[in-house]
């Protein structure tokens, strides 16, 4: 049963002293908006660089993740891997070292939902809260605050930061227990995985029938095929913008990590299989740092055909 503290912090401005850990692709526009609508923040990123727009928006600067736990209330981690999201918190130099009892940290990172159970239960012991809250929308839902944030953790404290979340999102659900927003983002990335493979191969299908491509989107996207990543990724394949909004490395992590919460539940997803096999060609062929939309440059590689 979860343990139910005495005190949970208000969220309410200006009062309350934000943190903020990972200002990459996302990462830097989730903590904009948070300044921009008044709350004090604390930064930490391992490249200081990448920083650099949000303390000219009046963030503070912190050297460690421990500098950031003594000057924060709430703080939000959204960085790479699952290793990085243990050590932020249980590393020498950690959150966990420093934050004060009844503290909050949402972990927005796309993680292992066991992971996230451990850190849950090593939070409790501290008396600190913890919520796992992981989000889907890539870089434009990041921009324009039209994040789906998924979470697992206490519901009292997830309906606390409710008013954080309403400023990076638009559709925010309480999933259950700790690793429970984390499982609804493997669901995510599941689908995003197959979709993109289906869009992808759609379109070389296109290319070599001859077909004109912007035509095909115009009349498939409308249609019983359309989805997000179809009206927002398709098109920037066909300008020839394979930067990333979400990185191919990072969804081969995602992956992974589903295979494994497969794996303890004995459940085979041949399409999962396949994703996983097809993006890990992907990064073969250098596009690791791409958006996932790359896949269609490895797949026209693989089929000798010569994309545009």
């Amino acid at each position: 049963m979860t343990k139910q503290f005495d005190f949970l912090p208000n969220v309410t401005l200006p009062t309350t002293r934000i943190g903020w850990i990972g200002t990459g692709v996302m990462g830097q526009n989730m903590c904009r908006h948070l300044i921009q609508a008044g709350y004090r923040a604390t930064i930490y990123n391992r490249t200081p660089s990448k920083a650099s727009p949000l303390l000219e928006l009046g963030a503070k600067w912190a050297a460690t993740p421990a500098d950031v736990a003594r000057e924060s209330d709430v703080v939000f981690t959204m960085v790479g891997y699952p290793c990085d999201v243990r050590e932020i918190l249980l590393g020498e130099n950690g959150l966990f070292s420093t934050l004060a009892a009844n503290s909050v940290v949402a972990d927005m990172t796309t993680s292992s939902p066991e992971l996230a159970k451990i850190l849950f239960a090593e939070a409790q012991k501290r008396r600190i809260h913890l919520l796992d809250a992981p989000v889907s929308g890539g870089d434009i839902g990041a921009k324009e605050a039209k994040l789906s944030i998924m979470i697992g953790g206490e519901k009292a404290v997830a309906d606390m930061l409710r008013p954080c979340f309403e400023l990076l999102g638009q559709n925010i659900i309480y999933h259950g227990k700790a690793g429970s927003g984390q499982h609804a983002k493997m669901v995510n990335q599941i689908l995003v995985a197959t979709n993109m493979i289906g869009q992808c191969e759609g379109l070389l299908y296109a290319y070599r029938a001859g077909l004109n491509l912007d035509n095909v989107l115009k009349s498939i996207a409308a249609g019983a095929a359309g989805s997000w990543s179809l009206s927002n990724l398709a098109p920037r394949i066909l300008a020839g913008n394979f930067d990333p909004g979400f990185y191919v490395e990072h969804l081969v992590k995602d992956l992974g990590i589903a295979l494994e919460e497969c794996r303890r539940m004995s459940l085979t997803l041949p399409g999962l299989e396949l994703a996983d096999i097809l993006f890990r060609l992907t990064v073969a062929h250098g596009y690791a740092r791409k958006g996932t939309q790359a896949l269609l440059l490895a797949l026209a590689e693989i089929t000798k055909t010569d994309w545009k």
